[in-house]
């Protein structure tokens, strides 16, 4: 704006605060990794075994649970059931993950490794559904947790009177309680991670131990079991036969691996460390990981089996007292009100915190996608804006369910099968193209009975799976909203001229500066030449004008933003050629047009014949692969990337 115009008033201090501090670290987040989980320096790193804890949060707390969900699954199996639980979380899962570390040792997870697969429009869509089903993951985490978290504060004999009937406002405030952790400012507080975890896990060893206590003490209890075992299924073979089929259904004991490998970036690694060989962040990893899953599975095996046979089985269906709360209501039977009191106030804190180690994993995972696709707005890469509306939806799914565990237990197991079906996939097809055929028949297999696994889930429970098709529509339908929104934005991070791109610009530099955009065919002389002509009869150019030629050429129309390098070249001994590669022919040239005007100080020309063909066909050949109308949208990208008309490139078209 120039000194002789009016002076703009300034905007009310308080919008301006507001929005200052609802972007809070948007131009930092968006040069590196955005998120809660960013990567940290390596000196600011942690010992495995304190992030652990933070991905515990996720993993562990499903003990709150998880005991109740396989009872009401499997009934009298629930025991054998979690077994054939443990081996394949040992045997399947574990191995998987221990190699997407390997793969993607900056914590981008599977999804990273499958989107390297495909390119163009087929492999943004494909991460889009699988970002569907991690959102599903994710919110139905925060939400199913900030649910159970009521059950137990609601089943507390001491509050379940004044509270019984209030759920879904409990629920609502403590997931709005969990936003404003992360509005305030999160940095996860792996200290206080510890502290939880550390105290619910030792609770729940008391509780199971107490649990044993009573069930050695008291014979026929084992005994009565297995009798109503042999009487209902027959059989060990019938029992693990059932098991088998059963056992999808407790896939909710399954959760935490994803987030165990998102949060790798704050494990600290060997002094000799590199960026691209990672080697001893990705080893901390693999003892995270490992650690995590032997411990759950531990308790997996011993909480199905004592509340399996000390807890009445009208007691787990909806409405009983053990219902989503098991192991509580074995810590106020067998140790008393007090103790259990203790227990729910524990068990309370690590679902609710659960949320938030889910809540980090969105903002982890989505920045790191939608808005490099174009798919989401610039806000997008700040935390609090995306904070605020995640919070919003999953108050949504809350009032939806009505804050019942149960009933998000479909949908939640859905997202997590489907990611580690995902997961196996990958590692597959990562050790066939590393010539591995011993692991290629292995992550095969385990891909197959995770495969198998979610066709089963989803056959039984297909509310999840329409829950996470709703989340997948939602994400692409709005992705693609915002990539529609976004298409006239300059698309370019950064112009790079090489040496003689940089000397044909200096040489023009001098007078005016003119440029033909040209569609490449033969480039053979005759091309050039008629081109030439053309333009200058067309708009009148003296024939002692330079004129310099433009070519853009389309690699990948689906990419959004990239960096432009522009490379020189002359053909037939006088045509002088500039070449660049993006994503968008006028996106690429509004960028080389004002990087060039910004460089010598002059406005330069540009010149375009009309393209012959339906305006409304032509956009949507913009919009999708990158061409069309270049003149037009061309102009269109200058008037959006530069307000003043006086500064602004000049487009000529005849």
């Amino acid at each position: 704006m120039s000194t002789t115009s009016p002076p703009v008033p300034p905007p009310p201090a308080a919008p301006s605060r507001l929005r200052a501090w609802l972007l809070e670290g948007l131009s930092d987040r968006a040069k590196q990794h955005p998120g809660p989980h960013a990567e940290a320096p390596e000196e600011h790193g942690q010992r495995w075994w304190r992030v652990m804890c933070l991905t515990g949060l996720d993993y562990f707390s499903t003990l709150g649970y998880q005991p109740g969900i396989a009872a009401l699954a499997a009934g009298l199996l629930s025991p054998v059931a979690t077994i054939v639980l443990v081996v394949v979380t040992l045997c399947g899962a574990l191995p998987v993950y221990r190699r997407v570390a390997k793969e993607s040792p900056h914590g981008e997870g599977s999804i990273a490794m499958l989107e390297r697969l495909l390119s163009f429009w087929q492999g943004k869509l494909f991460v889009l559904v699988l970002l569907g089903f991690a959102a599903t993951d994710f919110l139905i985490t925060i939400t199913l947790s900030a649910a159970d978290a009521t059950a137990h504060l609601v089943e507390n004999p001491h509050l379940t009177s004044a509270l019984h009937g209030r759920q879904v406002l409990i629920t609502l405030f403590l997931i709005a309680l969990l936003g404003a952790v992360f509005l305030k400012g999160f940095s996860e507080a792996i200290g206080l991670a510890v502290g939880l975890v550390g105290i619910y896990l030792a609770l729940n060893v008391v509780v199971v131990v107490t649990g044993l206590w009573h069930v050695a003490t008291a014979p026929h209890v084992v005994a009565d079991w297995s009798h109503a075992l042999t009487a209902e299924h027959g059989n060990v073979v019938a029992m693990v036969g059932v098991s088998l089929i059963v056992f999808p259904k407790l896939a909710l004991g399954l959760s935490g691996f994803e987030t165990g490998v998102a949060v790798m970036p704050h494990i600290k690694g060997d002094p000799g460390d590199t960026e691209a060989r990672p080697t001893g962040r990705t080893r901390g990893t693999h003892k995270l990981l490992t650690t995590a899953a032997v411990i759950m599975s531990v308790f997996l095996i011993t909480t199905s089996f004592i509340t399996t046979l000390l807890i009445p089985a009208d007691q787990f269906r909806p409405g009983g007292e053990a219902n989503g709360r098991a192991l509580a209501y074995l810590a106020h039977e067998y140790l008393g009100s007090a103790f259990g009191t203790v227990y729910d106030v524990s068990t309370i804190a690590i679902l609710w915190f659960a949320g938030a180690s889910a809540m980090a994993g969105l903002l982890n995972l989505l920045p790191r996608y939608l808005p490099r696709y174009g798919m989401a707005p610039h806000w997008a890469r700040a935390v609090r804006p995306t904070v605020l509306v995640l919070t919003a939806v999953a108050f949504l799914v809350t009032w939806i369910f009505d804050a019942d565990v149960d009933a998000q237990g479909g949908a939640y197991a859905t997202g997590v099968l489907v990611l580690i079906s995902s997961a196996a996939i990958a590692v597959t097809i990562a050790a066939r193209r590393a010539r591995q055929r011993g692991w290629t028949i292995g992550f095969a297999v385990i891909a197959a009975v995770f495969l198998y696994t979610t066709a089963l889930n989803i056959a039984e429970r297909p509310d999840g799976v329409k829950i996470g098709a709703c989340f997948i529509a939602g994400i692409i339908l709005i992705s693609l909203a915002s990539r529609l929104a976004r298409a006239f934005e300059l698309r370019v991070t950064d112009v790079v001229l090489d040496p003689i791109a940089e000397r044909f610009v200096r040489d023009c530099a001098h007078r005016d500066i003119r440029l033909i955009a040209n569609e490449p065919s033969n480039r053979d002389l005759a091309e050039y030449r008629d081109k030439t002509s053309q333009i200058r009869a067309d708009n009148g150019i003296a024939p002692e004008d330079d004129l310099l030629f433009v070519e853009v050429t389309v690699r990948d129309p689906s990419d959004f933003e990239a960096e432009l390098r522009v490379r020189g070249e002359v053909l037939h001994d006088r045509y002088r050629i500039l070449t660049l590669e993006h994503s968008s022919i006028p996106n690429a040239l509004a960028a080389l047009l004002l990087h060039v005007r910004d460089t010598t100080g002059q406005q330069p020309h540009i010149y375009f014949e009309w393209t012959e063909g339906n305006p409304f066909a032509q956009f949507l050949r913009f919009f999708l692969f990158g061409q069309g109308e270049v003149a037009p949208v061309t102009r269109e990208v200058l008037r959006e990337a530069e307000a003043d008309r006086s500064r602004r490139p000049r487009v000529h078209v005849g």
